[in-house]
């Protein structure tokens, strides 16, 4: 093995899954009809799902139909980096019972200003991670 391959491992299904439920904000891309897009949300993992919150009128907002996109999380420290990337399909929640149980959920708080009542889930289709050591260790 030479340097390079050293300091990158590929992440387990486990531990993206493990970081996935920890992080509580997370990038969304997607392509909009004016390009492509990336914000950051804030985010929950749950039953193998990504969900946010975004407002009826945001950019956001044209995630209420499906759309393929990716999700990325991430951490950069002095030593190592990692980062798990999600690609799959967002649309609007609009079940019931799954928006009861949402809107009683207190993990999930936008950060961004302003009234948020739409419900965005990403249904995973892949899910992938990468560590990485400093070329100084």
């Amino acid at each position: 093995m030479d340097a390079e391959t050293d300091r990158t491992a590929e992440l387990t299904l486990a531990q993206c899954r493990e970081r996935l439920r920890a992080a509580h904000v997370g990038r969304v891309a997607w392509t909009a009809p004016d390009g492509p897009h990336v914000l950051p949300v804030s985010s929950l993992y749950r039953n193998n799902c990504i969900l946010f919150r975004t407002s009826p009128s945001g950019v956001l907002a044209t995630l209420r139909t499906r759309s393929k996109v990716a999700f990325e999380i991430d951490d950069i420290g002095q030593e190592e980096a990692w980062s798990v990337v999600v690609r799959g399909v967002a649309h609007e929640v609009h079940h019931s019972y799954d928006l009861i149980e949402l809107w009683e959920d207190e993990g999930l708080v936008p950060w961004a200003a302003g009234r948020r009542p739409v419900f965005i889930e990403i249904e995973l289709r892949t899910v992938s991670g990468r560590k990485y050591r400093s070329p100084g260790i």
